[in-house]
């Protein structure tokens, strides 16, 4: 048993909370639209998950350093960590709407903060400082719009926490300023990924499941910026700012509704066109978890504003963010036992 966490640790994949993030908001959104089932056992799969994930860093951490670092240090691989955030995040928001253990919620929220802090800063430093760099053709991918959703994270969990941390006005602020922070990084980011996608050979060999982080990203803007308009009776500078907040969020909502046919040519494309065949791959949690926030941030941004004439997008989307977390977990399943076995060859 050591012998397997010990391999499958040195390999790790550093994106792969995305799997949490993915199960937590597939999670919620069965649960906001009554789906009785699925909402829980999502919930506790993903502690389980949470907390293996954790202790394959841990020994990663301990036992693979140099591959670690390696991965902090790499283009193309170390944003992937910042999926920690978000999972931790995307957990806390299941404890808080599931569970109403908004303590855990809290707590979960404040590693989160702290995980930022490290990690967004590691990131940048990295990247920035590292002698030797790719070039931008080879360096950037959609997964570097994790910077955008771990900010995003930090917001939405702290609007349901706040007032259980005994300082709302504090939280409310940090939440406040996440969520425009993560605006703002949203638009360097896209745009050199666009800039890659419109000048550079489009390969399919680059063109992984990552880039519905385009439309996932601003989907979590979109539910951040819902989360703040429906706590903005908890501070009045906040009240105050809510038409600010409104109109950025539908601009949010709008272009993350304009990625998605594009997303699904490429999809096409990429599969159909070009015949990639449909195996395996942990970066396909990050097309998933995009599928789930999308109708979790409709629905949030449906109460906060009483658009109703958007009712129908969660109702189609949260069974397509399931049947999407199934097929994938489904390959995960198989991807596993394939592993096992090889392991048990040799």
């Amino acid at each position: 048993m050591r012998d397997i966490l010990g391999r499958t640790a040195s390999d790790l994949y550093p994106g792969y909370f995305a799997f949490v993030m993915a199960t937590g908001i597939v999670s919620i959104a069965a649960h906001l639209l009554e789906m009785a089932g699925p909402d829980w056992l999502l919930f506790y799969l993903n502690i389980a998950a949470y907390l293996l994930l954790w202790l394959l860093t841990l020994i990663r951490l301990l036992r693979y350093r140099p591959r670690l670092l390696a991965d902090l240090t790499d283009h193309a691989r170390a944003p992937g960590f910042l999926t920690m955030v978000a999972g931790t995040c995307v957990l806390g928001s299941q404890f808080a709407i599931l569970t109403l253990r908004v303590s855990i919620a809290a707590a979960l929220w404040i590693a989160g903060l702290v995980l930022w802090l490290l990690l967004i800063y590691a990131f940048f430093t990295a990247v920035t400082m590292r002698e030797s760099k790719p070039a931008l053709e080879n360096g950037i991918n959609g997964a570097w719009l994790l910077v955008v959703v771990s900010t995003e994270s930090i917001g939405v969990l702290g609007t349901l926490v706040a007032p259980a941390l005994g300082a709302t006005e504090l939280v409310l602020l940090i939440s406040f300023a996440v969520y425009l922070v993560g605006a703002m990084l949203y638009i360097p980011f896209i745009t050199l990924i666009l800039y890659r996608w419109m000048f550079f050979s489009f390969r399919v060999d680059v063109m992984t499941p990552s880039y519905w982080i385009n439309m996932g990203a601003l989907a979590i803007a979109t539910l951040a910026g819902s989360r703040l308009l429906l706590a903005a009776d908890q501070w009045s500078f906040l009240q105050e700012l809510a038409p600010f907040v409104r109109g950025l969020t539908f601009l949010f909502w709008a272009v993350a509704t304009w990625w998605i046919p594009l997303l699904v040519i490429v999809g096409i494309w990429r599969h159909i066109v070009k015949r990639v065949p449909l195996t395996y791959d942990p970066q396909y949690w990050a097309l998933v978890f995009p599928l789930g926030m999308y109708a979790v941030a409709t629905f949030m941004w449906i109460k906060a504003t009483g658009l109703t004439v958007l009712s129908v997008i969660p109702q189609v989307f949260v069974p397509i963010a399931l049947l999407a977390w199934l097929a994938t977990f489904a390959g995960l399943v198989a991807h596993l036992l394939r592993s096992l076995l090889r392991l048990g060859a040799t």
